[in-house]
């Protein structure tokens, strides 16, 4: 098992992560909450929807810090 398995087997559900997964054509991120793994794969809870990925196409994953605040709109003058 690479280390980035190692890591979507230990952190505990709940953690924010990037995973870095092979889709057709190349890579891509998926950034969010990890919310479910098994056998075959993990789950991403991500700002536009769940992402289902598998080990097999797992790149690189690592736990990443809380989104920063939003800002407040500027006021018009």
């Amino acid at each position: 098992m690479n280390s980035a398995l190692d890591r979507l087997a230990q952190l505990p559900l709940g953690t924010r992560m990037v995973v870095r997964y092979r889709i057709e054509g190349g890579l891509t991120d998926a950034v969010g909450e990890l919310t479910g793994r098994d056998g075959l794969g993990c789950t991403i809870a991500t700002r536009t929807g769940s992402v289902s990925i598998k080990f097999d196409d797992v790149q690189l994953a690592k736990p990443v810090p809380p989104p920063p605040a939003r800002r407040e709109p500027r006021l018009q003058p």
